[in-house]
């Protein structure tokens, strides 16, 4: 018996270049050789040349050897692959658009608190994460930080309002990059991430406007917030 891929599978003590062939090709028709064609197509030119290499090294040795040989061209493959795939897939997902923050909603600041405060009671933390930083962007346009903008996305919305807030330019970003992560379903949102989120809320609500600082102050956050 021989561990491939994290299953047991019989193999032949002694075997033969038809064998060793498809096990080499059932070991890249696995999902994580298909990450990015490019990929695939150089493992496979790879482990070709490699192949016939360990074939002419292996045919002079007992079966015991080739078979190690074989094996070892295996899991140097998949090695490779899981190697190139982490990063390929971390790409991917770095370069994803942000998402769209309101999309048809219209719900008010505190609308869109108490739902996240339901959600929260009931256990439902992404949900609550999710109307949680719509509030906060909202709350943001009520007191005309952030001019209303269809089509906003939480990246868009965190940076506008760290220019305005750069004091709390780090938490936005975090925050917005937190809404992104729900979303897309990276991340499943706890506790902990919804009682964060609503510290990030409670200091941009504490914060004054940069540009404002020495004029007139902008609607008083804890009117917005009630």
């Amino acid at each position: 018996m021989l561990h491939v891929g994290g299953a047991l599978v019989d193999v032949p003590v002694e075997p033969d270049s038809a064998t060793a062939r498809q096990w080499l090709r059932d070991e890249l028709a696995k999902a994580v050789y298909h990450q990015q064609p490019s990929l695939l197509e150089r493992l496979w030119t790879w482990a070709t040349e490699q192949f016939q290499r360990f074939l002419e090294a292996a045919s002079g040795v007992d079966g015991r050897s080739s078979l190690l040989i074989v094996v070892g061209a295996i899991v140097v493959i998949a090695v490779i692959a899981l190697l190139v795939a982490g990063p390929v897939q971390r790409s991917r997902a770095a370069a994803r658009a942000s998402t769209e923050v309101f999309g048809d909603d219209t719900r008010s600041t505190a609308q869109l608190l108490a739902a996240a405060e339901q959600h929260a009671a009931a256990g439902r933390f992404g949900p609550a994460v999710l109307d949680r930083f719509r509030a906060l962007l909202r709350s943001l346009e009520d007191r005309t930080v952030l001019d209303p903008r269809p089509g906003r996305t939480a990246d868009e919305g965190a940076r506008e309002a760290g220019d305005r807030l750069p004091g709390c330019a780090v938490e936005l970003l975090a925050a917005a990059r937190l809404f992104d992560d729900v979303c897309y379903g990276d991340a499943e949102a706890d506790a902990e991430d919804d009682r964060w989120l609503a510290t990030v809320l409670a200091q941009v609500a504490a914060t004054r406007p940069a540009a404002l600082a020495d004029g007139p102050q902008d609607a008083p956050a804890a009117e917005v917030l009630r």
